[in-house]
């Protein structure tokens, strides 16, 4: 086990070091979420006054952003490494006499450390426009969340990084996140919903993870929405997890 934590935080501080040396790389993942918030709330500011929202559109869609920053970052890390498997560094760190599934804890964790990252940047921005300011425990289980959605979504896009070992995969990787954070009450209410994207985000897990994101922001956090949201969260991990892990046994046979 101890040998195992040292090559998970290898990974993770791999990982992190690219960021202090390729800054312009991480660029794009942090600004997108806020750009998006800031455009949306300008845009669709208004919405708000038709009922249902619990608060204005800038912190109904804040959590929103959160969500987005876990889900490039996700991506992120499965182009990072269809890059290393480009470049031949992967073939060689699967050389260590370290399980495979260390390896991917590695890979996976540090996902959802970077997507710390774009969360802070875009709530900095938020809060500096007026948008209430969440209790400790909301934005604890919040921070959590958005960190174990970035690890679900690292997840799917490692399991296509092994399946097609080319960076041309990256719209892949990115779309999952995209089509799973559409499709919940990202952008109103439920009760405001046309009635097929209302059955669609109830069984959409994402749902519940951004519902429990959103309670820091808006109502204030209660049981009934928290632990659907690790449910749902702990599902994704679940299932993605094992494709990735499935992928890695089969990478090189």
């Amino acid at each position: 086990m101890r040998q195992s934590l040292i090559v998970v935080r290898a990974l993770v501080r791999r990982a992190l070091n690219e960021i202090s040396r390729v800054p312009g790389a991480a660029i794009p993942g942090v600004l997108a979420p806020t750009i998006f918030m800031l455009g949306l709330s300008s845009v669709f500011g208004k919405a708000s006054g038709l009922g249902g929202y619990g608060a204005d559109f800038r912190t109904f869609i804040v959590p929103v952003g959160l969500l987005q920053g876990a889900g490039f970052t996700g991506a992120a890390t499965g182009v990072n490494l269809a890059r290393d498997i480009e470049q031949g560094w992967f073939d060689r760190l699967l050389l260590c006499p370290a399980p495979r599934t260390t390896l991917l804890t590695g890979v996976v964790a540090s996902a959802g450390l970077r997507a710390l990252l774009p969360s802070t940047f875009l709530l900095i921005v938020a809060f500096s426009i007026g948008v209430d300011v969440p209790t400790i425990t909301g934005l604890l289980i919040a921070a959590v969340l958005v960190m174990g959605l970035a690890c679900a979504m690292a997840c799917f896009s490692v399991t296509l990084a092994l399946r097609f070992r080319t960076q041309q995969a990256a719209p892949l990787m990115q779309i999952a996140s995209f089509v799973g954070v559409l499709f919940t009450t990202s952008y109103a209410p439920k009760p405001l919903l046309t009635d097929w994207l209302r059955t669609v985000s109830d069984i959409n897990p994402v749902t519940h993870v951004l519902e429990g994101v959103r309670q820091a922001f808006i109502g204030g956090v209660a049981w009934e929405h928290t632990w659907p949201a690790f449910l749902s969260l702990a599902g994704m991990i679940t299932v993605l997890g094992w494709f990735a892990a499935r992928g890695l046994r089969r990478y090189g046979v």
